[in-house]
């Protein structure tokens, strides 16, 4: 009897360590995949983004432009993009980073980034260097064929 009351004991102990240990690296992953979370600014100085979570997955949308209207006045619209129905779609507010998944050592991949710019949809990877500078990483088929640019934070939310 009393041998299988220690097994109980054991196996309890065991069972509690392993979800304290769950729970902790949960909890510790999250905090450090979070500290994407804010407003950032790409190094051309031309718009803001925001970057939020939506479950365990990061979306950034622009926020603010430079020159947020045409000479005419009218709104920046999404007119480079291959999809024609997307032509009249405000850049500001626009989606450009989505789906961002957080993968540790300061790392967010399997996301995609759009530039406006020119309509083109990029594989991406994000890299925190420190807490108010992050790379962004924009490819085509593999990560060593793309360019990086340094995007500034500018709050944190």
């Amino acid at each position: 009897m009393k041998n299988s009351r220690k097994i109980l004991v054991w196996s309890f102990a065991l069972v509690a360590m392993f979800f304290t240990t769950a729970f902790t690296y949960s909890v510790m992953n999250e905090t450090e995949g979070d500290k994407l979370i804010g407003v950032w600014e790409p190094s051309h100085g031309k718009a803001k983004v925001k970057i939020t979570k939506v479950g365990n997955k990061y979306y950034g949308k622009v926020v603010w432009l430079k020159f947020p209207t045409y000479d005419d006045g009218s709104k920046k619209v999404d007119k480079n993009n291959p999809d024609a129905k997307m032509h009249s779609t405000p850049i500001l507010g626009y989606k450009i980073l989505k789906d961002f998944e957080y993968v540790g050592k300061k790392t967010w991949e399997n996301g995609t980034i759009y530039d406006p710019e020119n309509g083109s949809t990029y594989n991406c990877v994000i890299k925190l260097k420190d807490n108010n500078t992050i790379e962004v990483r924009g490819y085509i088929g593999v990560s060593a064929i793309g360019r990086t640019d340094t995007w500034k934070k500018l709050s944190k939310d």
